[in-house]
This record gives C-alpha cells, structure tokens and sequence, in this order.
C-alpha cells in the first residue's frame, strides 16, 4: 500500500510541476499567483517526505493552471489517508470540495474505504453537517445515505439525524416522493432531541395535511401541542428558580411551535368538515399574549397568531353557510393579501355548496387572482390547485363554459406538476362532463396533459383531418 500511496502522491505533485515548468514560473511567482508562500510551495513539491497539500491549495493551483475547481480531486485521497491513519484535517474539507463540485466518484472512492472502519461513520455525518449547515443540504444527502445504510445503532444522534435530515431534503412539490418520505422518517421522529423533534412534528403535520391525509396530520399536531407544552413548563419552571438560565435552543420561539400545533388541529378538523370543534383549536391561538418568555420575535408571531385566528373565525363562518359575512370578509383579505389564496378557497368552496355569487369578491381581488401562479411553496401551490378547481365548477354552474374548461385544465397541469393523481382524477372527470363544449385547442391542451404531448399533436392533426373530410 504504501509504495502504491508514493507513487500516487508523486503523480500529484508531478502533474503540478509539470503546469508550472510549461508556464515557466518559478516558485516565487507561482506563489504570487495562487497566494501560497513560496517557502510552503517548495516543501510540497520538494519535501522529502513532501508536505501534504491542502484542497484550498490545490483549487488555488488548479484556478492558476486555468482549470475549473475540482482538478486532480481523484489523486488528493493520499494526502489524507496513508499507513492506516486519517487526517481529519484534510479530508473534511477535501469530501466537502468535492460534494460542492460534483466529484461524486472521489466521494464514492473515500467513501469505501473509511467504511471499512465502523467508527469513521462519524466522518461521514460531519461532513454531511457541514454541508447542511452551510446551507447545500442536497448536497449533503449521500453523506446521510452513507450513515443510514452502515450505522447500526438506529438510537445513535447520527443515525437519527440522517434520518431527519433526509427528510428535510426531499420534501418538495411532489406528492409522492413527499408521501415516501413521511414513511421513512416517521417511525424515527421520536427519537430525535426534543428541540428537532418540534421542528420534525411540524413538518410531518404541514407536508400529511398537503397531502390530505387527515389522521396523520391531526396525529402530528397533537403531538406538537404535546411536546412544546412539556418544553414550555419545564422553561417556565427552570426559569422561575433561575432567571439568569438561557431558555432552550429552538429553531423558533416555542411560541410559534405551540400555535401551529392548534392551527394545523384546528385546519385539519375544518377539512373534515367539523366547523364547530375547529373554533375551539382557532380560539386557543388567537390571543397568546400570556405566552410567558417572550422576546421581540415571539412577540410578532403571536400578533401573527391574532390575524391567522381571524382569518379562520371567518373562514368557519362561511363554510357554515353565514352569506352576510363575506363583503366583510373580502373587505379583511384586501387587508392582508397573504390570506388572499387560502380565504378564495374557501369562499369559492361555499359559493359552491350554498349556491351564492361571489362576482364581485372575485373583480375586486382580480389583480391578486392573476399573481397566483408566482406562489411556489408547497401549501399555496396546494391552494392555488384547490381554487382553480373550485372556481372551475363555480363558471359551470353560472353557465360559463369556456371558463370553467380553462380553469379545469389550470388546475389540470397543477395537479400534474405536483403527481398529484386523486386530484388530477377530478380534473378528468370534470373535463369529460363538459368535453362536448370544449373548444379544440382546449381539447388539445387536455390531451397533451393526459397522454403527452407528441402522441397529443398526432391525436389532435388526425381528428382535424377526419372533420375536413
């Protein structure tokens, strides 16, 4: 191993002075190029044994030699593993490198040979943090995979960890890659420190309720309750012995935690059409002043709490069939924009089950209507789907039928967009109720959704040449 590590290690440095000699420049000057000290140049190349290199070094020489960052990667391992032992130093940031450039077959090399070793797991999950830590968690994921897979404690903080972290990089837009991950990380939750564990809860109840899987998402936000009133007490209690105690580490202020658990209850019995409990989960964070603990930033949130509960005092109202509150309704979301999507979702809901207009609601908030589309979190593109499809059955029932197509197909491709399959049945069998009024680029459109858009165009140039004849 060791003359095979020799002969490695001067390929390296053979390659760097090889650039350096066809460039003509002396050491000086080759350090005034990459900001190395020379003295530290010369031992690197001349050393006997040769000083180990650093990756800044080499992404140093590699930018002077006119090579984009990642250059020589597949040789530097032997700076850092030889004769058994590992410098921690140098491979960190070496793995970290070559994560932020893509050289995932060095990460793959390293990889197999420290998990040879159980103990250099460790290894692996630091590098992992410090990529999540500087915010490039996808690019941490195959560390986390790494862990997963070789780590044999599954009660170990890394273990966990990985776990969570995994599930933190996969959440997005599509409901089935959100579905799967709910059901690996879910029976690990627990598991995790109590402070990640309120973060964890709050992100199975918001990702369970996206997917309208009722029971889990009502499971999770009991569980938030729970957990952040356990913390709160115990906060309390050691702050009232000790006032100079740091309160606990959290994401956010407990605060926060404590009424998402009573919002998401409270949203996940409203759609399950329990109007009358959901008020009392709605009232329990409307007014959150005695919140004890405070700072400036909890004292925000719980004003935000106050307009979140108002929203859905009037949300409840008009699901409940109270006609007369919507003027001032629509008069409070042209206050507050960001409850424009939620609250035309449910007005354009209830507009449907009781039979009333809301023409001029939706005239007024037109200019808001037509921003929708720059919503890309998750939850509004969830709500925007929800009121294209609701507003499609409301121009309908009004006899507006070009309309009504149109928002079909909006709510169509969101559907698509998101896999979401249960919703995009709906669009399919609304569409086909009224396909005989549909126009035919609309007709086209909807095929280029359903069977793609090649097979669509030959459909749609077979059935124009069919009407010629």
């Amino acid at each position: 191993m060791g003359g095979l590590l020799g002969t490695l290690q001067q390929s390296l440095r053979s390659e760097i002075e090889q650039h350096r000699r066809e460039r003509g420049y002396t050491l000086s000057k080759l350090g005034d190029l990459t900001g190395i000290n020379p003295g530290t140049l010369s031992e690197i190349l001349n050393g006997n044994p040769p000083r180990a290199i650093t990756i800044g070094q080499l992404d140093a020489l590699a930018a002077v030699f006119g090579y984009e960052p990642g250059w020589m990667y597949e040789l530097y391992p032997d700076e850092c593993l030889y004769e058994g032992k590992i410098s921690r130093p140098r491979l960190i940031p070496y793995l970290i490198r070559s994560a932020e450039n893509g050289r995932k077959d060095c990460i793959e090399a390293v990889a197999s040979q420290l998990l040879e070793n159980p103990k250099n797991i460790t290894i692996l999950f630091t590098v992992a943090e410090q990529l999540h830590e500087d915010g490039k968690l996808g690019k941490a994921v195959p560390f986390y995979e790494y862990v997963i897979e070789n780590e044999k404690d599954s009660y170990s903080t890394q273990f966990v960890m990985s776990h969570y972290r995994l599930f933190q990089a996969i959440l997005g837009t599509n409901a089935d890659e959100n579905e799967k991950a709910v059901i690996r990380f879910s029976p690990y939750r627990k598991r995790l420190p109590e402070t990640d564990q309120l973060d964890a809860l709050l992100n199975l109840a918001k990702v369970c309720f996206t997917l309208q899987k009722w029971s889990e998402a009502e499971t999770y936000a009991d569980e938030l309750r729970e957990l952040s009133k356990i913390i709160y007490q115990d906060e309390l209690q050691k702050h009232r012995k000790n006032r100079a105690t740091e309160l606990v580490k959290t994401e956010r202020p407990l605060v926060y935690y404590y009424g998402m658990g009573y919002l998401y209850k409270g949203l996940v019995l409203q759609m399950q059409g329990s109007y009358s409990q959901s008020k009392e989960y709605v009232q329990a964070y409307a007014d959150l002043h005695w919140f004890e603990l405070l700072d400036e930033e909890g004292i925000r949130i719980v004003e935000r709490f106050t307009v979140f509960a108002k929203a859905n005092f009037y949300t409840l109202e008009v699901l409940m069939g109270n006609v007369e509150i919507i003027k001032e309704y629509t008069d409070y979301l042209a206050e507050q924009p960001v409850e424009i999507l939620p609250g035309l979702v449910t007005i354009m809901e209830a507009a449907n089950k009781y039979h009333f207009c809301v023409d001029e609601v939706l005239l007024r908030l037109s200019e808001d209507i037509a921003r929708f589309h720059e919503r890309t979190l998750l939850v509004n593109m969830v709500q925007h789907l929800q009121y294209r499809y609701q507003k499609a059955k409301y121009d309908f029932t009004k006899g507006r039928m070009e309309s009504g197509l149109n928002e079909t197909l909006s709510c169509f491709v969101l559907s698509d967009l998101m896999n979401r399959h249960y919703d995009s049945l709906l669009c399919v069998q609304l569409f086909e109720k009224y396909r005989h009024l549909a126009s035919p680029s609309q007709i086209l459109q909807y095929q280029t959704i359903v069977i793609g858009e090649k097979k669509a165009e030959a459909t749609f140039k077979t059935s124009r040449e069919d009407e010629k004849e």
